[in-house]
């Protein structure tokens, strides 16, 4: 069976990363979108990342303009958006598709791995991946779970 290491991306800046990279990091995966609204939520994200990257936290967001068309955006307006309002700082991924024939290889591995409330596929805007520092543990949180919710979880996977 695959692995989140066994992925690779590109990031907006158009670089490929490999997520054998993260090998002994805790990942929290999450599907942006900047016209949501649930897009206050990056202020959460950045939050989290600021105060728990040092001991191993990476989070990574992954652009996605599948629902309602709220990430109209290039690569570049998306990352200008997201430091201008946001003050993000943590990794975001050229936009990809989450669902459907063309969903990006990682969402159609995390899907295979968790399931939410409509089976593999994706609800919304800001779905929340967090995977544990060897890849075995991945629980996955809707949309409406903010961020900050999720810390205590973060703090026992560190």
């Amino acid at each position: 069976m695959a692995s989140i290491y066994d992925f690779k991306a590109l990031n907006n800046k158009g670089s490929e990363v490999d997520f054998a990279d993260f090998k002994g990091k805790v990942l929290l995966i999450v599907n942006t979108a900047s016209k949501c609204g649930f897009t206050p939520q990056y202020d959460g994200l950045e939050a989290l990342w600021k105060k728990y990257k040092d001991q191993g936290l990476v989070v990574i967001g992954f652009p996605c303009d599948q629902f309602a068309h709220q990430e109209p955006g290039s690569d570049a307006e998306i990352a200008e958006f997201c430091r201008l309002n946001h003050g993000v700082t943590f990794p975001l991924m050229s936009k990809i598709e989450v669902n459907g024939e063309g969903a990006h290889p990682i969402y159609k591995y995390l899907k295979s791995v968790t399931k939410g409330l409509l089976g593999g596929a994706i609800k919304w805007n800001f779905t929340k991946f967090l995977i544990s520092r060897d890849g075995s543990k991945i629980e996955r949180f809707a949309p409406m779970a903010k961020p900050e919710s999720l810390e205590d979880k973060i703090k026992a996977l560190l």
